[in-house]
């Protein structure tokens, strides 16, 4: 889903993200793009399904993000689904590499944004919710529209 509002550069959220996994905490990264790749994203063609991210060799990749080639590149077309490098600080990537070995978190993508043109991704430790959860949270923002809607129709 991409947002374009005055000429701001369009947001990609992972919606799922959030109803899928328990979000602990949430840290920015930079994304490494081949040239065709940042078009498409201005464009907002990318999908999150099944993405994930992981320590790998000291290094920080985003795994299974579709970005769709861009129509009009001729030459050099990456692979769509092909791991990408996130840059983050040494101190974090070494903190994130520790969480997920030893308490089983997830790192995963909840968006990718544009922040003085360089391509961002937001990622966040997660820790998967199950079934219960789910429908626990589903409930509660029902709840939750059910008053927004009572207070605006009471106003």
């Amino acid at each position: 889903m991409a947002e374009k509002a005055g000429g701001k550069a369009p947001t990609i959220r992972n919606r799922k993200a959030r109803h899928e996994f328990e979000i602990l905490e949430e840290l920015e990264a930079g994304l490494v793009l081949a040239g065709a790749e940042v078009k498409s994203l201005r464009d907002g063609r990318a999908n999150f399904t099944d993405a994930f991210a992981r320590v790998e060799n000291g290094e920080l990749w985003l795994h299974n993000l579709h970005i769709s080639p861009w129509e009009h590149a001729t030459i050099d077309v990456p692979d769509p689904v092909r791991p990408r490098k996130l840059l983050v600080h040494r101190r974090e990537l070494r903190r994130l590499a520790a969480k997920t070995a030893e308490r089983g978190l997830t790192i995963v993508p909840l968006d990718i944004h544009f922040k003085r043109g360089r391509a961002k991704v937001t990622i966040g430790l997660a820790r998967g919710k199950k079934l219960h959860d789910k429908r626990e949270s589903l409930k509660r923002d029902d709840m939750r529209r059910e008053v927004e809607r009572a207070l605006r129709t009471r106003d």
